[in-house]
């Protein structure tokens, strides 16, 4: 791991693409906004991001989008719209593609409200950039982030619907792998109990610390 929490990337250059496009529809307010370590949701999510050091960071805003630029710290991030958020979060990830730098390399996929991705997680999926979509496996099952490789962009710029990505990591068509980490699934926020989940954790951490 490099200093500071930042991960090493080698030559390889690599960008984040952050999903924050979502409705909220089963919490009933913009989970993006919600309040999380003296600021939103997002922002702690994007603080974690940043101090990976990758090259690049875009983030796909859809539900709430003008109260998220209003409210969130979007610094050294690319924004983009996802017109097409409510038919699922592949809508978002072809939004991305067309802002990720020509140079990349490939990216990695991080969900907008999953605020606790480890540095040593990260670095560890970068161990499978070789392969065309690597994928955590954590202790309680395999979740994000996602690796993508270049080659793998014209497949994704035609998927469809929500868990589409999933479908591409096991259709075979790709190689793939999955990185065991000894740690669980980061918490993440869909409904109100998620969230309760998640101040609950952080308020456990506050006090062991």
């Amino acid at each position: 791991m490099g200093e500071a929490g930042f991960v090493e990337t080698g030559d390889l250059r690599v960008a984040a693409v952050v999903l924050a496009a979502g409705s909220s529809r089963r919490l009933g307010e913009p989970k993006q906004l919600l309040p999380f370590r003296g600021a939103t949701l997002l922002d702690a999510t994007l603080d974690r991001v940043r101090s990976f050091g990758l090259s690049q960071t875009i983030v796909a805003l859809g539900g709430a989008a003008p109260e998220v630029r209003e409210t969130v710290d979007l610094t050294g991030c690319c924004v983009v719209d996802s017109v097409h958020h409510t038919e699922g979060c592949s809508s978002s990830i072809v939004a991305a593609l067309a802002a990720i730098d020509a140079a990349a390399d490939g990216f990695l996929l991080f969900l907008g409200d999953q605020p606790d991705v480890g540095s040593s997680t990260v670095e560890a999926l970068l161990t499978a950039t070789a392969t065309e979509i690597a994928v955590v496996g954590y202790r309680n099952g395999a979740g994000h982030p996602f690796w993508f490789a270049r080659s793998v962009f014209d497949a994704l710029r035609g998927l469809h619907g929500d868990k589409a990505v999933w479908k591409l990591l096991e259709s075979g068509l790709f190689e793939s792998a999955t990185v065991a980490v000894d740690a669980d699934v980061p918490l993440d926020v869909d409904t109100r109990d998620d969230y309760d989940r998640l101040l609950a954790a952080e308020a456990l951490r506050s006090d062991v610390s």
